[in-house]
């Protein structure tokens, strides 16, 4: 079975003006949508590699193939950390956040910060490490699926095309805009159980 681009979990208009129809036309159904198809054709093209869930895929390759699936792990992550609905941390994770960033709205300016500052292309993380809550940053098509020990929570994708159609280059107005006013807190909330990896994988 092909890998598939999965829909998102709200309508394209949802957002208004904070993230356009337009962009996710082009985030998800042009630039995740590629990653998608040229995920297949590796695959349909190498035996040895048929019969693997993209999560098996993304920790046993490397170079071209591995791009490809860590970019639809992080971009399905990306989506479902998103919601044009407010929400709140749970009372578990808020205690987690008021223990290693002192409140949320310390974590989000530390979003920021890493989205901001993260030199070219890639994506600002919120992970569970040892118990503890830590940002991280993640390069080019590079995840936190990868590394053992490590559980996402939210992810966020600072890559031109994430921002460039509503924002231009301003990547910090964007960054502040979704930190601020569109993070999914109930799916974030959820990723604390240790299943965040298995939310956006896809079966072989």
């Amino acid at each position: 079975m092909a890998f598939e681009l999965p829909a998102l979990p709200y309508a394209k208009d949802a957002f208004g003006d904070l993230i356009s129809a337009e962009t996710f036309d082009f985030h998800h159904g042009k630039h995740h949508n590629a990653y998608v198809v040229k995920a297949n054709e590796l695959v349909a093209a190498d035996p040895a590699l048929q019969g693997k869930s993209l999560v098996e895929l993304i920790r046993s390759s490397k170079g071209g193939l591995f791009n490809q699936v860590g970019q639809i792990w992080n971009h399905t992550f990306y989506w479902l950390g998103l919601s044009p609905e407010p929400t709140k941390p749970s009372a578990e994770l808020q205690a987690k956040i008021d223990e290693a960033f002192g409140s949320t709205d310390e974590l989000i300016a530390k979003l920021q910060a890493e989205g901001v500052g993260h030199f070219g292309s890639g994506w600002a993380a919120l992970v569970l490490e040892n118990g503890k809550l830590a940002v991280k940053s993640y390069h080019d098509a590079d995840t936190p699926v990868a590394y053992e020990g490590v559980q996402p929570l939210f992810i966020l994708d600072v890559w031109e095309h994430a921002y460039y159609i509503d924002y231009r280059n301003a990547r910090p107005v964007y960054a502040e805009k979704l930190l601020k006013n569109a993070i999914n807190w109930d799916f974030v909330s959820q990723n604390l159980d240790g299943e965040g990896v298995s939310r956006a994988d896809q079966p072989a």
